[in-house]
């Protein structure tokens, strides 16, 4: 029988092919891999039902081959409300995304403003008005008020309360709540000295 030589070459390199295909995957599954941290495991400081929130991370980035994830939980009370909230295995690859589609960007245009963020802190701790929001916050007129609360209730974070009897009451969107507050977390993580000084200034 005659050897079909053409055949066994497409054969050869289909299998070359498969065997890159298996190196390169092991070389990815390599450098995603995520490996538990001594000094957090055995820290006696740190709550054991956190450690294995930790480890229980660390196995689902492995499983899945990605760089990395977060999980986090908080609770919240002002105002007569509470907001508790449970975000599990975020994918930090989809955070990083944020950036590349320039969303984070327009957030951060968005809040990025003294006088937003005065507004936002002064909702946070419980309702208020317009009239109230000029008192607290130190504006010159209501005129000031709205033009800083048009973007924010255009992006859905403060809204009327529909709770109040009164019109023109505003509170922070419950299901915003958490974005807020984990956002300062952030930026408290930013500021936080313990290991390293940061200068933070205007000046570029």
């Amino acid at each position: 029988m005659e050897r079909n030589y053409e055949q066994e070459i497409d054969l050869l390199k289909k299998e070359i092919e498969a065997i890159k295909n298996l190196l390169m995957l092991n070389q990815t599954t390599q450098e995603t891999s995520i490996k538990p941290t001594p000094s957090l495991q055995q820290d006696p400081n740190i709550d054991p039902n956190l450690k294995q929130v930790l480890h229980d991370l660390e196995a689902y980035c492995n499983q899945n081959r990605i760089s990395g994830a977060v999980t986090y939980i908080g609770t919240f009370g002002s105002g007569g409300r509470q907001s508790t909230w449970i975000s599990n295995k975020v994918k930090v690859d989809d955070l990083f995304a944020l950036i590349e589609d320039r969303l984070a960007e327009k957030v951060l245009a968005c809040i990025g403003n003294a006088d937003r963020l005065n507004i936002l802190l002064s909702i946070l701790k419980k309702p208020m008005t317009v009239a109230k929001l000029v008192e607290e916050c130190g504006f010159n007129s209501t005129g000031q008020v709205y033009h800083h609360l048009k973007p924010l209730i255009a992006a859905d974070l403060v809204i009327e309360d529909p709770q109040s009897e009164n019109r023109g009451v505003y509170i922070i969107q419950p299901h915003r709540v958490q974005g807020i507050i984990m956002l300062l977390a952030g930026i408290s993580d930013l500021l936080d000295t313990q290991f390293t000084q940061g200068n933070w200034t205007d000046e570029v």
